[in-house]
C-alpha cells in the first residue's frame, strides 16, 4: 500500500509556470511506475504524464508536449510535473497516480494505476 499526497497547484496566469509534487509514502520499497492525470469540470479524467519507476522512461498527452516536464526523485519518493507555459484550458484538479511495476514501462491508461491521491487545483487565468 502506498499513499499519495500534491502539492503545488493554485492560480496562475496565462503564459505562467506552477510545480506539482507528489510525495509517496508507505510501501515505498516497492517499484512503482507514476502518472499525472487531470481531471476539468464535466470532463474525464485524462493522462498528462507518466514515468517508469528508473524514470528512464516517460509519455506525455500531446497537449502538453513541449510544456510539461515530469521527474522523479527516487531517493525522496517524490515525483513533479513542471508545468510551462500554461494555458487556460490547463485548468483542471491535477492527481499524482502509482502502480507497482518491475517493466519499467510509463503506463498511460487511467485503469492501469492502483493508487490515487487526492488532487490538486490548477487554475489558469486568461
Amino acid at each position: 500500500q502506498v499513499q499519495l499526497v500534491e502539492s503545488g497547484g493554485g492560480l496562475v496566469q496565462a503564459g505562467g509556470s506552477l510545480r506539482l509534487s507528489c510525495a509517496a509514502s508507505g510501501r515505498t520499497s516497492k517499484t512503482y511506475a507514476m502518472g499525472w492525470f487531470r481531471q476539468a469540470l464535466g470532463k474525464e479524467r485524462e493522462i498528462v504524464a507518466a514515468i517508469s519507476w528508473s524514470g528512464a522512461f516517460t509519455h506525455y498527452a500531446d497537449s502538453v508536449k513541449g510544456r510539461f516536464t515530469i521527474s522523479r526523485d527516487n531517493a525522496d519518493h517524490t515525483v513533479y510535473l513542471q508545468m510551462n507555459s500554461l494555458k487556460p484550458e490547463d485548468t483542471a484538479v491535477y492527481y499524482c497516480a502509482a502502480r507497482g511495476d518491475y517493466d519499467d514501462y510509463p503506463y498511460a491508461q487511467r485503469y492501469e494505476y492502483d493508487y490515487w491521491g487526492q488532487g490538486t487545483q490548477v487554475t489558469v487565468s486568461s
